[in-house]
């Protein structure tokens, strides 16, 4: 039997159309803010990270360019780099001052200050140390009544379920000392640590190195019986061991003691390889069952910074938040020309750090961070790289909109040509472009080195063309910023590549660079004996991405404007770090990132002693000069002053000459900072840029709310179409009623 149809009431209809319009009503109660209601208004900075999670946050074996922001933070190496002043300049940090070293001979007797290095057998650096400097709180520091440590004797049972050092309730603090300096040096020589350092430190530190041999012995002792991959392992207690480099003569004075004369040791001590190390945290970490929760110090590391670590979570989030025992620091009052016209001497005297909190959040795609900022989601697109401003400059270049949405918006992008260094290189040991084996050869390759160094036009490649990852072309080796650098200096250049016309320096014209091919032998691109067109490889370490092959592209153009065919072999890091480690490359492109803001640290990789393929050193070209090798032993004991800069000069002269890299550029430092972020500058060599930046927190509420306002259209579409909807029910509704109305109680029969 068939029912009769019925017709559906008016109130269901207008029921299911009533969640629809709700839905329409709350849209713009709906945010794109990824943060917390509120969190705008909070003096926190937000920022994102995108490779993965900081592997090392330990001083002794961080050494990664994405752990610096936390490690600096969190940890105070001895001295640092003024924030504003540019050539770097040394300052104190955990040290009260920076010292100079009393030098001693052979025989240990005093020297004078102007003594010649080879009678210098040790240098000594008595170093004072900030007295009131807390250790933040930790439960390392914890104790009972009796002083003694409260949680070093935990049971594996007490350990289990507790993922940050803060789940276990207690915490306490304590001095700084010299003897926590003492331990963080004794570290270096540690076999259960990653020690980045520890081949440098070991050749500098007087004992060190039979303090490492000492300690694989007494580690040894300890895990005998254990398995290798054991994670428990017993306390290794350092104070246990005198080092002789490396005393506290009081509780606030460190002596170091350095073999020979090294000027450029005060850098490292700089770099949180130098900062302190409470021997509490090492004990707390070592106990049974912490490293299989990742309670440990490459994870949460115990430091007198302004900050300390306050949430972990692997490749997803990190928090630090102010530390609360920080001895205070204030902000500087010199800086550059220009630095008080860009604002960055308004806070001069005042007391840093200035942010409460700092969020890292883990953004793996290069556009949606972009997106997030210019939203102003993120204070700055990332804290640890410095690029990012040159990224944003370029998309307004590229587009008058977008310069006009980033102006309007207040968006900065600070920029200067900073430290590091990209190159093109030329193998000393290939037969063509290397050094060559007889007298004919030699100057043979050296004018074709000359002639493709002339060529490639770096200022219209990555000043103009590939500006996003650009920068000034270089001259030599040395960048601006480092004592006896001339680069940017008006009229200096390298005479081989440009030359002066009307006072301007202009790259030299092709013609030229046609002329010396011709004399190497290779007129057109071809072998004059021969007659063969010339090849040469190119190894690159990426492979050929779209943005990459736009680069191969342009530099094969570079070499064909000679005739010169260049066969380009992108491969993988690890491949063209093989390569180039067994000599097996002829061409090819590579940077360098300094370790420290001095010319040594440039000149040093075109050093014989330093060959890749022959030593294992960081000279990838190869190259190899007697009269640089012997100049440059010469300059790692000089001071700043006349005579290092000759030395500077005359070994940049000798490169030039010799062009063992095309010298490529210098790339730009840029930051991106929000309108309500001050005190940016930007720079390769400062890592610990977060305890200078400040936030306007109702400047950022405000304008994040301009930037965001719902569309209310689409809103008001829908709700218009909802309303549409429950009117054609109801009528509906009402013709079915009309058609089909009857007396009540009457029936219709089937």
């Amino acid at each position: 039997m068939r029912r009769p149809s019925r017709a559906r009431p008016a109130g269901a209809a207008l029921r299911a159309a009533v969640p629809a319009l709700l839905a329409a009503l709350l849209l713009p109660a709906c945010s794109n803010d990824p943060w917390p209601a509120g969190a705008a208004a909070q003096n926190t900075l937000y920022v994102s990270f995108d490779e993965r999670s900081p592997r090392h946050l330990d001083p002794t074996s961080s050494f990664g360019v994405n752990e610096s922001p936390y490690t600096y933070s969190i940890h105070e190496p001895l001295y640092q780099y003024h924030y504003l002043e540019r050539p770097y300049r040394l300052i104190p940090r955990a040290a009260a001052q920076v010292v100079q070293p009393q030098y001693l001979d052979a025989m240990g007797r005093p020297l004078a200050a102007d003594a010649p290095a080879e009678r210098i057998a040790q240098s000594v650096y008595d170093i004072p140390i900030r007295p009131g400097m807390q250790w933040a709180p930790h439960p390392a520091f914890a104790t009972d009544a009796a002083g003694r440590p409260l949680l070093h004797q935990l049971t594996r049972e007490q350990v289990r379920g507790k993922f940050s050092p803060y789940d276990f309730g207690a915490t306490g603090t304590r001095e700084v000392t010299a003897e926590d300096f003492v331990y963080a040096f004794k570290r270096h020589a540690s076999p259960r640590l990653e020690t980045p350092a520890q081949s440098m430190f070991a050749e500098a530190i007087v004992g060190l190195k039979d303090y490492a041999a000492l300690l694989r012995a007494q580690d040894a002792l300890l895990t005998d019986g254990l398995p290798a991959s054991s994670l428990d392992k017993p306390f290794l207690d350092l104070r246990r061991w005198p080092l002789p480099g490396v005393q506290a003569l009081d509780r606030h004075t460190l002596r170091l003691r350095i073999h020979g004369k090294a000027p450029q040791w005060n850098y490292w001590l700089a770099l949180t390889f130098a900062a302190p190390v409470p021997w509490e945290a090492d004990a707390f970490y070592a106990q049974p069952g912490m490293r299989g929760q990742g309670l440990w110090a490459s994870r949460w590391p115990v430091g007198s910074g302004p900050y300390y670590l306050a949430e972990y979570d692997t490749d997803r989030r990190h928090v630090m938040r102010r530390n609360p025992l920080f001895r205070g620091e204030t902000y500087p009052c010199e800086g550059m020309p220009g630095d008080a016209e860009a604002g960055l001497l308004h806070d001069c005297g005042k007391a840093m750090p200035f942010i409460d909190t700092v969020v890292a959040v883990m953004v793996k795609e290069r556009v949606p961070r972009k997106q997030l900022f210019t939203q102003g989601h993120l204070d700055l697109p990332e804290v640890e790289r410095s690029d990012w401003g040159v990224e944003f400059r370029t998309d307004m270049e590229r587009s008058e909109a977008v310069r006009q949405r980033y102006t309007e918006r207040g968006l900065r992008f600070p920029q200067a040509v900073d430290g590091a260094s990209w190159y093109l290189g030329f193998n000393w040991l290939d037969p063509v472009v290397g050094r060559g084996d007889t007298p004919a050869q030699q100057e043979r390759n050296r004018l074709l080195r000359q002639a493709l160094s002339i060529a490639i036009d770096w200022e219209e490649g990555y000043g103009r063309i590939f500006s996003h990852v650009g920068g000034a072309a270089a001259h030599g080796p040395v960048p601006p910023g480092n004592f006896g650098s001339r680069e940017g200096q008006p009229g200096w250049h390298n005479p081989v590549t440009h030359r002066v016309v009307d006072r301007r320096v202009e790259r030299r014209p092709l013609a030229e660079a046609q002329a010396l091919m011709a004399q190497a032998g290779y007129p057109e691109g071809r072998d004059a004996r021969s007659g063969q067109p010339l090849v040469l490889n190119y190894d690159y370490g990426k492979v050929a991405t779209p943005e990459k092959k736009a680069e191969f592209d342009w530099m094969v153009r570079q070499f064909a404007k000679l005739g010169v065919q260049l066969e380009v072999r992108a491969t993988d890091y690890n491949q063209f770090r093989d390569k180039l480690r067994r000599g097996r490359h002829q061409v090819y492109w590579w940077g360098w990132t300094p370790d420290y803001p001095d010319a040594e640290n440039y000149l040093f990789l075109l050093t014989g002693a330093q060959s890749m393929a022959l030593r294992d050193g960081n000279n990838a070209a190869n190259y190899q000069n007697d009269e640089v090798d012997r100049l440059y032993a010469e300059l790692r004991t000089l001071d700043d002053g006349p005579r290092k800069q000759v030395v500077i000069d005359r070994m940049v002269v000798l490169l030039q000459q010799d062009a063992p890299w095309a010298w490529g550029y210098f790339p730009y430092a840029s930051l991106a900072f929000q309108p309500w972020v001050h005190n940016g500058k930007p720079s390769i060599v400062i890592p610990d840029r977060i305890k200078y930046l400040r936030l306007d927190p109702a400047l950022r509420t405000e304008r994040v709310a301009q930037w965001n306002r719902p569309v209310g259209w689409p809103v008001g579409l829908m709700g218009a179409g909802v309303l549409a909807l429950a009117a054609a029910a109801w009528r509906s509704w009402r013709r079915r009623e009309s058609a089909t109305g009857r007396p009540p109680g009457s029936m219709r029969r089937p």
